[in-house]
């Protein structure tokens, strides 16, 4: 399950793990113009982990979800 909601300054979106064993806690996704975080609270210290990726590392990311094992580069589009 996940949610959408559109603030000021970013999409915010929630990823819910539900339905078995083993559930992990939930992850906020924050898109701006220039990053996007992903944001988990760690379970023993209940502190919040934060991982920032640039709007290139998003793009090898979903890249990379659909290439076999290897090394890539992405070409950036010229224009």
């Amino acid at each position: 399950m996940f949610t959408i909601e559109h603030d000021f300054d970013a999409t915010v979106i929630t990823l819910i793990d539900e339905g078995h064993e083993g559930l992990q806690e939930d992850i906020t996704i924050n898109a701006f113009d220039d990053c996007i975080t992903l944001e988990q609270l760690h379970p023993i210290t209940e502190e919040p982990m934060v991982i920032t990726l640039s709007m290139t590392q998003l793009r090898d990311l979903a890249a990379a979800l659909d290439l076999p094992e290897g090394s890539y580069r992405l070409e950036r589009p010229k224009g």
